[in-house]
């Protein structure tokens, strides 16, 4: 590894099957040429005897801050994404850690609602993510469920809407908003919005059948950040992500699971 490498850094959970979290994130990575450096913060494992439920469990807080510590004191990455966090005393260890040096570039993956969990739970954990952890972002990159939750609205049903939700979540912060309608939003095209300022950058493609794929979300997350590690401007970054997370759509590997999950990388590695 030269002086030179990209370090793209993340702070996620571990999901066990390979289609999303760390894993996806940390291949992602790889596939742009970053140097993958991870941080874990819970393991979650579906339950194939029990319809594919969540079974969450999270890593201790202090181990957590060691992982950060271990990280950022090796490598000094100016970039970060932040994916499921999971508990309420995760999140406080997090945010306290990202206050404790300075970024680039905060790149949220916001994962509200941990299906591992209680309700109430749930909710203690979604609202101290919004209070602790969405002002330190820079980057948000909400799925059409969580854009319509962050933006306080109850449906987002055109492409207006869903840039108006993402124009809400920005208010909250955030210096640019990645609202991903996905297959979500009703029409042929999967439609997402990248909101920076007065500024909206709208990315299109067919929908590549009608059903969410595992890992999509992350690996588009993912590859933002790789590529701002990288150096490249947070437009440029999204268009990238965008096409990325298309191939790994259309590339989907399909499982024993009911559900297929994204693959990166498969057309290079069969040439």
């Amino acid at each position: 590894m030269t002086q030179h490498t990209p370090i793209a850094y993340v702070i996620a959970g571990s999901e066990s099957t390979g289609g999303a979290g760390i894993q996806a994130d940390l291949r992602t990575f790889q596939e742009l040429g970053a140097y993958g450096v991870g941080t874990l913060t819970c393991i979650v494992s579906f339950d194939p005897r029990n319809g594919w439920a969540h079974r969450f469990v999270p890593v201790d807080p202090q181990v957590v801050a060691d992982q950060f510590e271990a990280a950022v004191t090796t490598h000094e990455p100016s970039v970060v994404k932040i994916g499921m966090l999971g508990t309420p005393a995760t999140i406080d260890v997090v945010a306290a850690s990202l206050r404790s040096r300075p970024w680039e570039h905060v790149v949220l993956d916001p994962v509200l609602i941990c299906k591992g969990q209680e309700p109430g739970a749930a909710l203690d954990t979604d609202t101290a993510l919004r209070e602790q952890v969405l002002p330190l972002a820079t980057i948000v990159t909400p799925n059409l469920f969580e854009t319509r939750t962050l933006a306080g609205v109850d449906r987002i049903e055109t492409l207006d809407e869903l840039v108006d939700a993402a124009r809400r979540i920005r208010d909250l912060g955030p210096q640019y908003v990645v609202a991903k309608g996905g297959v979500e939003l009703p029409g042929p095209d999967a439609v997402d919005v990248l909101v920076d300022g007065d500024d909206v950058h709208v990315l299109r493609v067919p929908k590549i059948g009608e059903e969410r794929v595992s890992g999509a979300g992350c690996t588009f997350a993912a590859a933002i950040t790789a590529e701002i590690a990288k150096g490249s401007a947070v437009a440029d970054a999204v268009g990238v992500a965008k096409d990325v997370t298309t191939r790994g759509v259309e590339d989907r590997i399909a499982s024993n699971a009911p559900f297929d999950a994204v693959l990166v990388g498969a057309r290079r590695a069969s040439r």
